[in-house]
């Protein structure tokens, strides 16, 4: 079966299976355990002008369903990447996205035009859940108008794909998306963790060293669905959902809201080759539902193509 997408600016993965972007590390630390020429794609870790320390340890807590972690970005910036890193990746037939943070909008742009037309990097994906020095502190995924900002920036230094990665925690992340795919951006990926906070209660203070984490893994799936559900109603460019998936039939459930793609994570904890049978296993389960194409399941549960009554599109523009 033909497994295979197109995205816009000729990005065409041989499978809709990513590793997600910081569960995956750099590419290397997987390689022992799973066919990495296999993958549809892999969002590298995320990575800065220059190198990032990341917050104090304690920096993964384990909760029912899920995990917490509070890594802080770590990473040792673009230039090492690039000489350490796209080496190992350029090995592989595997489509590689560069997921690109910053602290200001000229951080992402930098990162940006720095990656633009290398050998091996076939798309970005802009993390807009770091902070916004300039603008105290709030994430530039909470404010429609940053988002924008952040987008033209990146939009203007390259020529590459570009995804913008989606916080979920804001109340309506659909404005978000409209804002970015205003900007020039290519794709959606959504979601990115859940803000939260878990208490040691032997220490009696926050378990983590950076007290509140992103929650990830099994947890967060509903929350991931309704936000890819929602946002590929609202804009016209391709949605990649991510968030809690751990076996081929979630992988169903993110296509069917509307996801041309999906990005798997946290679940390589436990199973490091979880991807790899994902993919293998994804023809039977398609046809053991009656399809015979990736198609024919993309959006398959949004109203007017789902087979039952669908409700009203709930609309967020004021």
């Amino acid at each position: 079966m033909d497994l295979h997408v197109e995205f816009p600016r000729g990005l065409t993965l041989a499978n809709p299976v990513i590793a997600a972007s910081g569960t995956f590390g750099f590419g290397p630390e997987y390689s022992r355990y799973v066919d990495v020429g296999a993958l549809g794609g892999i969002s590298v870790k995320g990575v800065s002008p220059k190198g990032w320390d990341g917050n104090p340890p304690p920096r993964v807590w384990e909760t029912p369903m899920g995990l917490l972690n509070s890594i802080g970005l770590q990473n040792p910036g673009v230039d090492v990447f690039i000489q350490e890193d796209l080496p190992f990746l350029r090995q592989y037939p595997t489509k590689v996205i560069v997921n690109i943070i910053g602290h200001t909008v000229e951080e992402y742009r930098q990162v940006a035009e720095r990656l633009n037309g290398l050998d091996g990097v076939h798309a970005l994906e802009v993390n807009i859940s770091c902070p916004n020095i300039k603008q105290g502190g709030m994430s530039f995924g909470q404010d429609p108008d940053q988002a924008f900002a952040v987008m033209q920036a990146v939009r203007g230094a390259t020529d590459l794909p570009v995804m913008v990665k989606l916080s979920p925690n804001v109340t309506f992340p659909g404005l978000i998306a409209q804002a970015v795919e205003a900007a020039g951006a290519d794709m959606i990926s959504a979601i990115n963790t859940v803000v939260g906070l878990a208490i040691d209660i032997d220490r009696r203070r926050p378990a983590l060293g950076g007290v509140t984490g992103g929650l990830s893994g099994p947890a967060i799936k509903p929350v991931a669905l309704r936000i890819v559900y929602e946002v590929a109603q609202q804009v016209r460019i391709p949605v990649i959902g991510m968030g809690g998936i751990q076996k081929t039939e979630d992988v169903l459930e993110f296509l069917m809201a509307g996801a041309s793609a999906v990005m798997v994570g946290t679940i390589t904890f436990q199973h490091p080759d979880r991807m790899n049978q994902i993919i293998n296993q994804l023809p039977e389960v398609m046809r053991s539902r009656g399809f015979s194409s990736l198609q024919e399941i993309i959006g398959a549960a949004l109203p007017g193509k789902a087979d039952n009554t669908a409700e009203e599109e709930v609309s967020y523009e004021s």
